[in-house]
């Protein structure tokens, strides 16, 4: 009889979003006639950009003409068309970054989870809390020991480096899920110091880098000096053009980046990496690829700007019904998520029940993200306009009294 990975018995039964349907299903089975306003996972909900579409069409419509036709992709890191567009999108904010040093991949998720199989499972794994579930679970699959970095009301939700901790790995994310807050350069740049003082590297989620509206807030973790010796970054289309049901993304491997081997030899990351790739995956479609393409056009800038500007001033009404309400919030500003405490010393789970209950209103509660997302709770703005001011309309009904 086989053995199973005993390390998945370790992990939550149920995935934090399964458990929030589970609840919001048993809910609407109740109350069938409840408006339910759903603000939790954060799913796109704008259509995708047209030029983006007729790209994907075009390259559809290649796929059935024997001249134009495309079977394997010869790197299997994708295609030269668009490992070049992604180089220039990051020329345009003053990052340089060569075509053969990104791979495409199908979401930033697959990469944040399969990027440690190049890694031996007695590496320590620093992750800031709260944090992204997959960053916690793939690594706890693994047996790898985690420890956590306490990110709290205290820090404004932004972890800071102890130098009294060693750490072999390490996850940020910037702009942050769950919390929307943002590290600013300096705040960067110690992390990186971190990491070159322990021989660490840095798997740094960039999913978000399209709602930075501040300055002084790196777009790439390659816009601070010395992350090309100790990070790896990845990014997704998900958030930035609406991606989440085509899935495409992106990760970046600078050319410097080594490990040094039991034998002491040095080994390129970017070389482990592409032939577990290689082993494990056959890439993303080409039709997805031309329209992945297409979004870093001028036209694609635009025009998925737009959809960006659209969940940006949702987020701008989430925000503002906190402040009339007076609770404290992180985010908002250059994230798509408002990261709220929960309102007379309620648990987060607990407010999940209170708002789904008085205001069929779903949101997610911090505690699914980690110790201290305890009492705090995350509301997205990718939701409609109108449903986002009457959800908020709600709150302040109930809250208010």
């Amino acid at each position: 009889m086989p053995s199973i990975n005993e390390n998945y018995l370790k992990l939550e039964k149920n995935y934090l979003f399964i458990n929030i349907a589970k609840k919001v299903n048993a809910y609407k089975a109740a109350y069938p006639d409840a408006d339910i306003i759903r603000m939790g996972i954060g799913d796109v909900t704008l259509p995708i950009a047209k030029c983006v579409v007729e790209a994907m069409k075009k390259g559809a419509d290649e796929m059935g003409v024997k001249e134009t036709f495309r079977g394997y992709e010869d790197s299997g890191a994708g295609y030269d068309f668009l490992r070049e567009a992604v180089s220039g999108y990051y020329k345009s904010f003053g990052v340089e970054i060569k075509p053969e040093e990104i791979r495409i991949n199908d979401g930033a998720k697959s990469d944040c989870g399969n990027i440690v199989d190049i890694f031996g499972d007695d590496n320590t794994v620093l992750i800031t809390d709260p944090a992204y579930p997959v960053y916690v679970d793939t690594n706890l699959m693994n047996g790898r020991k985690v420890i956590y970095a306490d990110s709290n009301e205290g820090n404004g939700f932004a972890a800071m480096p102890d130098d009294g901790v060693h750490a072999d790995l390490i996850y940020l994310c910037s702009p942050n899920n769950p919390t929307g807050s943002a590290y600013n350069e300096q705040q960067i740049k110690a992390w990186i110091d971190y990491a070159l003082k322990n021989k660490a590297i840095i798997i740094y989620d960039a999913a978000y880098e399209a709602f930075i509206t501040e300055e002084g807030i790196p777009r790439s973790i390659f816009a601070v000096e010395g992350a090309r010796k100790c990070a790896i970054e990845m990014c997704s289309l998900s958030k930035t053009a609406g991606f989440t049901g085509m899935r495409c993304g992106y990760t970046v491997i600078p050319d410097e980046l080594t490990v040094t081997a039991s034998d002491g030899s040095e080994v390129s990351v970017s070389q482990l990496w592409g032939r577990r790739e290689g082993s494990k995956f056959n890439g993303v479609s080409y039709p997805v690829q031309c329209a992945a393409a297409a979004v870093f056009t001028d036209e694609g800038i635009r025009q998925t700007r737009e959809n960006i500007a659209y969940y940006q001033e949702n987020a701008r009404i989430i925000a503002s019904a906190m402040d009339e309400l007076g609770i404290r919030y992180t985010g908002g500003k250059n994230s798509p998520y408002i990261w709220l405490k929960c309102p007379n010393g309620m648990g987060s789970w607990e407010f999940f029940d209170f708002l789904l209950e008085k205001a069929n209103v779903v949101g997610t509660p911090g505690a699914g993200f980690g110790r201290n997302g305890e009492g705090w709770f995350r509301l997205t703005a990718f939701g409609d306009r109108e449903r986002t001011k009457e959800a908020m309309q709600r709150l302040k009904d109930v809250l208010g009294k």
